[in-house]
């Protein structure tokens, strides 16, 4: 439905054909309340990370570094990167849309597996291009099915890696492939929010690739391990040629002063990083096993979250409107395709125990 005035204003085409964002519930008709629909930390954000925050407000009349570069080298020492080839923006979701906005227009096609982010066609559709979508199989991307999709059309495949909402991903080897298999012209946009959980060995986010070609971004975010989901705060690593059309179409002040310093104090505290991957570790194989023993299946997720199947569109709707009456928020994932299923976030340990005692009782 639409609220456009049909003697005003039109927009570009295709917009009003977008289905809008809708993220995860945040609320409930209790007292308290676990959300746990959106994948943000479990931990909070690291104290430093808030302190570095609050000093800030004393500058807040002021314009930040335009260029981050406080924080694009604190990122570059961190992960062994070249810091010019870092270009920050609000959240990873700024980065998507500036790709996006940069290499598509009318005509052009752009790829993404069948469940992945949300994001991907509202970027591809509001630049006028054409949204491919290839199968998955077993809720995992196929290189394959992608690569078959490829067309003269194609300037951008849009991998999530590991997927949001399912919690699968490719290996080193596979992206590789993928890759190989692409023309020069289409960009590979290695989307990896959820990297610093992986601990599987045959796991890489991308930088490999992004060094060794002219074709391929990684994506990154403070959202997640970070915890600074609030301060909307994402990274992107790139050859020298697209960092420099991204610099030169961002806007010149994209990120605040309060995230930037924010930023720096949440990557340099590798302590609390650690703590955070070895909590989701421990209670992401929990929660998996719990759930998995009430008999409902649950997709093998290296995210901080899990996909929970319910059997049945009827079944996920009355598990989640009982879970909501008792404080604990999931994400309905029915726009992704998977209405029969829940994504659970791993939160603080009383939620978990919380949601598998609440599905123990829904189960009954």
């Amino acid at each position: 439905m639409t609220t456009q005035n049909i003697n005003g204003p039109k927009p570009k085409s295709g917009i009003l054909d977008i289905h809008a964002y809708v993220p995860g519930k945040s609320g409930a008709k209790t007292g308290k309340v676990f959300k746990l629909s959106s994948n943000e930390s479990a931990l909070g954000a690291s104290p430093k990370a808030t302190e570095a925050f609050s000093a800030a407000a004393k500058d807040m009349a002021l314009y930040p570094d335009g260029s981050a570069t406080e924080l694009r080298a604190a990122i570059a020492k961190r992960h062994g990167l070249k810091a010019e080839n870092i270009v920050c923006g609000a959240g990873s979701d700024e980065l998507l849309q500036l790709l996006a906005h940069a290499y598509l227009g009318p005509g052009d096609e752009a790829v993404y597996s069948q469940f992945g982010f949300l994001v991907y066609p509202i970027a591809i559709a509001s630049n006028g291009a054409k949204s491919v979508v290839a199968p998955e199989h077993a809720h995992r991307a196929d290189v394959g099915e992608i690569l078959s999709r490829v067309t003269a059309k194609t300037k951008i495949v849009f991998l999530a890696n590991p997927n949001n909402p399912t919690g699968t991903y490719l290996s080193a080897a596979e992206v590789k492939r993928l890759h190989q298999g692409l023309p020069a012209h289409v960009l590979l946009v290695l989307d990896a929010a959820y990297a610093e959980f992986v601990l599987s060995n045959n796991y890489d986010a991308g930088v490999s690739l992004v060094e060794a070609h002219d074709n391929v971004v990684m994506t990154r975010t403070f959202s997640k391990i970070h915890g600074l989901a609030a301060l909307r705060l994402g990274w992107a690593y790139c050859p020298a040629p697209i960092a420099d059309v991204l610099n030169r179409i961002r806007g010149p002040f994209n990120v605040s002063l309060p995230a930037l310093k924010a930023g720096v104090a949440a990557i340099e505290d590798t302590r609390f990083v650690d703590e955070a991957v070895a909590f989701n570790n421990k209670w992401l194989s929990w929660l998996t096993d719990e759930i998995s023993k009430l008999g409902l299946k649950v997709t093998p997720s290296v995210g901080n979250f899990i996909l929970v199947h319910f059997g049945s569109p009827e079944a996920a709707q009355k598990a989640d409107a009982f879970l909501s009456e008792r404080g604990l928020i999931l994400r309905r994932v029915d726009s992704y395709g998977l209405p029969a299923a829940l994504r659970l976030s791993i939160g603080p340990e009383e939620a978990n125990h919380a949601v598998v005692a609440a599905l123990k009782e829904f189960l009954k």
